[in-house]
């Protein structure tokens, strides 16, 4: 049966998913990049771009993040900068000509797009619908692998709230931004039937996975 999960999740200590300030000349925010420097060294990582890499827990939380995962869903802001409604098909990602996904991306947008076939086996697909709507379109091309939730923050939340999310893998840095993208502000997790079922240190930061229960 297919899942939907959050996978390498990045958060700071004072748990926010991305730093104050998003542009296209800061994607993360301001301070925003240090959240990820677990991941970044990593074997699995650097493979993507033909390097090689560290090895251990962090190396290991990232290379399960990516089993069998069957498509993916993101917010707007994770697929790029752009506001409103889409003045033209130049912006493709943040990735390059091969994005890192290899399957069908599924985009939360309120404003209608054709699909983009990128090299590699991606291609995105724009949503209007919502939440369910995605979730439902990724599902059915996931052809019954999970689907991957990679973000942000809100588009996280959104599912959490909605007890769609079967399980989630955060991993907290050990640095503080003071504002930006709150991950859990407001949310009960344990009222929305989550529970800790997992947890896991290295020396650059903490993993935590939580789940719904039955």
């Amino acid at each position: 049966m297919s899942r939907l999960r959050v996978e390498s999740f990045s958060i700071s200590a004072d748990g926010y998913g991305a730093g104050p300030d998003q542009s296209l000349e800061n994607p993360l925010g301001r301070g925003g990049e240090s959240l990820h420097d677990w991941m970044v060294p990593t074997r699995t990582f650097q493979q993507m771009g033909g390097k090689s890499g560290t090895t251990g827990i962090d190396d290991e939380m990232v290379a399960r993040g990516f089993d069998n995962v069957g498509a993916w869903i993101l917010g707007r802001n994770m697929f790029g900068p752009v506001r409103d409604a889409w003045p033209d098909q130049s912006w493709k990602g943040w990735w390059g000509d091969n994005p890192p996904y290899h399957v069908p991306v599924f985009v939360l947008t309120h404003h209608e797009r054709p699909p983009l076939e990128m090299e590699g086996g991606t291609t995105f697909h724009f949503v209007t619908g919502g939440i369910e709507a995605a979730l439902d379109q990724a599902k059915a091309a996931a052809n019954g692998k999970d689907v991957r939730v990679g973000g942000g923050a809100a588009t996280i939340r959104q599912y959490l709230e909605a007890k769609l999310i079967d399980s989630m893998h955060f991993a907290i840095a050990p640095v503080l931004l003071g504002s930006g993208e709150p991950l859990f502000a407001g949310l009960n997790l344990p009222a929305l039937g989550y529970r800790v079922v997992e947890q896991v240190a290295s020396d650059k930061a903490t993993h935590v996975i939580v789940a719904r229960g039955e």
